[in-house]
């Protein structure tokens, strides 16, 4: 049995740096009774109205409620929207150094119309990549985060192909972070188009997977995972991969060989929104804590179990996490 409890209490003490696409997410809830005079839509009855962090921010997030010190860095914007996030994070425990604050730009925010805890639709707001990516331009904002990582136990690079992390700016983050011995894992967008080599952990999910490796979705309905690995193995030289595959789990692989697969620890899948952010964060918080990549994926599969539970992008308590492995 994997002490779990022990690892929790390592992982207090860890410091991790996230970097890349943070959001806001807002969410509208109501009812629809009646369709629209004007058009053939439903007509919403808005009852309430909440938001939340969402991309990064959401890996940020997952860490901090697990219990360790985290930073994020992203392109927020000095708008209304970024305001609420920047309190959002606040709230939460979550750092951000305002030096890093994009001003005249909007804010990554993704509305979520809730219809009887069904999603009707999403309203994105949100620039171009390029205007993003001004936030690691340069050789001061370089020497800033170069600063944070020296701090850091470990970096996770969260990709949701919004702009902030562009080849260049994995390269330059990938070399401070080898300077400085740390830890650093990336939750890969494969449409961003970005490269990248010699990280500690990537977490593709099904279809990432089969991008990274450039192959086609299979006939069948098994994957051949062992070829999948290989190929991200020689082309990205991960040390660590843990495909996430959502009803069947994980598979693990170091080294381009496969390891164990993880079965799901789902008991019940309400919402799948986010737990791609659960699992990285727990993956890195146990990795980083000295655990085998087979205990710190048991963990990470258990965390996200009691995420997918819950609706919206959600995160999991030590608390929560023990009571779901002891039931």
């Amino acid at each position: 049995m994997n002490d779990f409890g022990g690892l929790l209490r390592q992982i207090t003490q860890r410091r991790i740096l996230v970097i890349g696409d943070v959001m806001l997410d807002h969410y509208c809830f109501g009812d629809a009774t009646r369709i629209s005079p004007e058009a053939p839509v439903p007509v919403v009855n808005v009852s309430s109205e909440a938001d939340t962090v969402g991309g990064a921010a959401n890996v940020a997030h997952n860490l901090a409620t697990l219990g360790a010190a985290v930073e994020v860095l992203g392109g927020i914007g000095d708008d209304a929207n970024g305001g609420k996030l920047r309190e959002h994070l606040a709230r939460n425990r979550i750092a951000f150094d305002e030096r890093f604050l994009l001003g005249g730009v909007k804010t990554i925010t993704k509305t979520r119309v809730i219809v009887r805890n069904q999603q009707l639709c999403r309203l994105d707001h949100e620039e171009d990549p390029g205007t993003y990516r001004r936030v690691l331009l340069g050789e001061i904002p370089l020497a800033r985060l170069e600063e944070k990582i020296a701090a850091a136990d470990g970096v996770i690079l969260s990709d949701y192909a919004k702009g902030v992390l562009t080849t260049e700016a994995i390269q330059a983050i990938t070399r401070q972070v080898r300077r400085h011995g740390k830890f650093i894992a990336l939750d890969p967008k494969p449409a961003s188009g970005v490269q990248f080599e010699d990280l500690d952990l990537i977490t593709p999910n099904r279809k990432e997977a089969l991008e990274l490796a450039g192959t086609p979705e299979p006939l069948a309905a098994e994957l051949d995972l062992a070829a999948i690995c290989a190929t991200i193995w020689r082309k990205y030289r991960s040390r660590n991969l843990v495909v996430t595959l959502g009803a069947d789990g994980m598979q693990i692989s170091k080294g381009g060989e496969v390891g164990a697969r993880i079965p799901t620890a789902a008991r019940q899948v309400y919402d799948v929104s986010g737990a791609g952010d659960t699992v990285i964060a727990a993956l890195t918080l146990a990795l980083t804590s000295g655990a085998s990549l087979e205990t710190a994926a048991h963990f990470a599969n258990a965390a996200a179990g009691v995420v997918v539970g819950k609706l919206g992008t959600a995160t999991v308590t030590p608390s929560e996490l023990l009571a779901y492995l002891g039931s």
